[in-house]
């Protein structure tokens, strides 16, 4: 899909927490059995941290595309036949629900195969800020054991929790890959700043839900019109956006800084439709 304008929003973000997250989790793969990596399902290959295939070994990997709810369901398919395709277990779920979840101890216990140890299979979650991690393992606890928000950065350190007697899960704060260099990167870091998985402290908030709107405007008119009660798309969105909803400012004027911050929170809240922002790439 076109429309994202990845030039003006240059992002670095690999604080040092992400580093220390790094050491953690190659300080602790010899004590576990299965990688359990949640991505966001609406960017399964964006939301995904590439560092894990550096150091990560041999170890067995069940995907978890969460948020399936958000994504759009022919393009879930898709990816799910991909990743079947080279070989990859994926699962779409939607982790605060518990959808698609029903026989994930049984899937991990299938990755882990026949293991040294017995007793539970040793699970690390693992996932980039955002993706719903600590959605995933309140769910598989049956308790809020973590602090779960619509914001990246919520787990702070390592912790072991739980999950029947067949498995326990160790929990590692959110990583993302420590640049962005080329372009293929920078579409990634966009698609990463749509669905919120970067703090918008640390983003120019108004050009980024400004480059979104272009985006919804040229590949999902109809949604975007629909959600906002347009009758058309003319290049001023968050003006019009503004406008529709009531946020005025003194003297008549639309406030889209507003506008940009309802745009951005119905995106990533799935309100404005289920919507996919990249596909898998089709073999020749």
């Amino acid at each position: 899909m076109s429309g994202t304008n990845n030039e003006s929003l240059n992002i670095h973000w690999f604080p040092g927490h992400m580093a220390k997250t790094r050491r953690l989790i190659e300080e602790n793969l010899k004590m576990i059995d299965v990688i359990a990596e949640i991505t966001d399902a609406r960017i399964p290959e964006s939301g995904r941290n590439q560092m894990l295939n550096q150091i990560s070994g041999n170890k067995p990997r069940v995907l978890l595309l969460n948020k399936s709810d958000y994504a759009d369901e022919s393009a879930t398919r898709r990816w799910l036949e991909h990743y079947k395709s080279i070989g990859v277990t994926a699962v779409s779920c939607n982790c605060r629900s518990g959808a698609g979840l029903s026989n994930i101890v049984g899937i991990f216990e299938k990755a882990a195969g026949v293991r040294k140890y017995p007793g539970a299979v040793r699970v690390m979650a693992v996932g980039i800020p955002n993706s719903g991690k600590s959605s995933f393992i309140n769910r598989m606890s049956g308790s809020k054991k973590t602090a779960v928000g619509d914001r990246p950065g919520v787990t702070r350190g390592k912790q072991w929790i739980a999950v029947g007697k067949k498995v326990e899960i160790l929990d590692l704060p959110g990583i993302l890959p420590p640049r962005f260099e080329s372009d293929a990167d920078k579409t990634s870091a966009m698609y990463l700043a749509y669905t919120g998985a970067v703090k918008d402290e640390v983003m120019d908030v108004y050009t980024l839900s400004r480059s979104l709107a272009e985006f919804l405007a040229e590949n999902h008119p109809e949604k975007m019109m629909s959600r906002y009660n347009l009758s058309s798309l003319d290049g001023e969105h968050l003006e019009n956006i503004a406008k529709s909803r009531g946020m005025m400012m003194s003297g008549g004027l639309p406030d889209t800084e507003r506008a940009a911050s309802a745009l951005l929170d119905d995106f990533r809240s799935g309100k404005i439709g289920r919507i996919t922002l990249e596909f898998p790439i089709q073999k020749v």
